[in-house]
């Protein structure tokens, strides 16, 4: 909903009127908006209006003469005439002035826009969108303006549009949400002025904090569920944490502790864990949430078969898996697959191939509780030195370093002598 003062800027006849700005903000019950200084009635509400569509359709196929534009105050007419699809000795019908309407209004500069031909000229009567004068905040305690005005994407001086309208109200309604308040609603308003300009007003009401009343763990018996709560960030509510905001629910920060939890337990062997469901119910007061997590334990696996697969002869899969942290008939842990990552990245590394990429590849057998692994290296492009520079000597000359180093420009890199 969006409210405005009964000052309309300019008047349009026929089936296709004006669009108010109040609808060009997208909401569809207009209502209200006063500044300080000049209090207004109420205009009436008024309905959505519709997409904009020719005002005067020729009855035939026509040939345009010229091109005249109408209600230009600011815009340049050429830039109007630049987005226009049409130039002076086309033939238009219905459809084509259709399509030019369409193209001028995604724009983003136009409020309303109308075309119509009137012995052989194309007129093309536009109403500007307004120019904003000021963004007002109303209605904000837990959240600084400065905050707020970081969001929004509409500024003093800037075109306004329904579009940036509805873009910031959503990102204003998510700030908000991060904070813990889920039931916050924001009222964008418009305060008309003269000269085509607007005050744009964001009345917010924040709602009450919502809390986390419980956290509540279903089909988990490997771990209790105070184990689990402390693996996660987001926190029940309770008096001590007064200053914490991690005791409110947030969807994302939820599904953050989701992560947490699978490499908890994968980290753990409980290779085939997974999350059933996470919901949330909000208590009928509204006052707090509570959270409910259906987990799939699954089994305790261990390592199978590991091993490591190369596209280049000069890397050796099988000296490459001694490097690795993984020996079969241990523990499955995630934890150790990032550290294997991370060794065959280094020792590529030191054999001058600098860009590798390792994809691990896995492969469960249940009736052995083992996974078997398969680390595929595959080249990437050989890169060499192209200079080095130091930076900082103020003691010693270049070449004194240089001597020092086991790299020098023209080597293949070879991230081992660079350490």
């Amino acid at each position: 909903m969006i409210e405005h003062l009964n000052r309309p800027l300019v008047r349009r006849s026929g089936r296709a009127s004006l669009l108010a700005l109040a609808v060009a903000a997208g909401l569809s019950a207009p209502a209200l908006a006063q500044t300080a200084a000049a209090p207004a009635q109420p205009a009436p509400a008024q309905p959505a209006a519709a997409e904009p569509t020719a005002a005067v359709a020729p009855p035939e196929r026509v040939t345009v003469n010229r091109i005249l534009v109408r209600g230009a105050q600011r815009i340049d007419e050429t830039t109007v005439l630049s987005y226009l699809p049409i130039q002076p000795g086309d033939t238009v019908d219905p459809i084509t002035l259709d399509v030019a309407v369409r193209t001028l209004s995604r724009t983003g500069l136009f409020a309303d826009v109308q075309l119509g031909v009137q012995n052989g000229d194309l007129v093309v009567q536009i109403v500007e969108n307004p120019i904003v004068n000021q963004v007002v905040f109303e209605g904000n305690s837990a959240v600084r303006e400065d905050k707020l005005r970081e969001e929004v994407t509409i500024k003093p001086r800037g075109i306004y549009t329904r579009a940036k309208i509805q873009e910031d109200v959503g990102a204003i309604v998510e700030l908000y949400r991060l904070q813990g308040r889920i039931s916050a609603t924001v009222t964008p308003k418009l305060v008309q002025l003269e000269q085509n300009r607007v005050d744009v007003v964001f009345e917010i009401d924040e709602g009450p904090e919502t809390g986390l009343d419980a956290i509540t763990f279903l089909g988990n018996s490997a771990f209790g569920d105070s184990d689990l709560r402390e693996v996660m960030v987001t926190k029940q509510s309770r008096w001590w944490r007064l200053f914490s905001s991690n005791d409110n629910y947030d969807p994302n920060r939820l599904d953050y502790d989701r992560e947490q939890l699978r490499k908890f337990y994968t980290n753990r062997g409980y290779y085939d864990f997974r999350i059933v469901s996470a919901i949330a119910e909000l208590k009928p007061n509204d006052s707090a949430f509570g959270i409910t997590m259906t987990l799939d334990e699954g089994d305790r696996y261990n390592f199978g078969d590991v091993t490591v697969v190369t596209e280049n002869d000069r890397l050796n899969g099988d000296f490459l898996r001694q490097l690795l942290p993984i020996r079969s008939g241990q523990l499955y842990e995630s934890d150790k697959i990032e550290q294997a990552v991370d060794a065959l990245t280094f020792a590529a590394g030191s054999a001058g191939y600098a860009f590798v990429e390792i994809n691990p590849t896995y492969r469960a057998n249940p009736e052995t509780d083992t996974v078997d692994v398969t680390f595929n290296v595959s080249e990437g492009q050989r890169v060499y030195v192209d200079r080095i520079n130091v930076i900082g000597n103020t003691r010693t000359i270049d070449p004194v370093i240089r001597r020092e180093m086991m790299l020098t420009e023209g080597d293949a890199f070879n991230r081992a002598l660079m350490e």
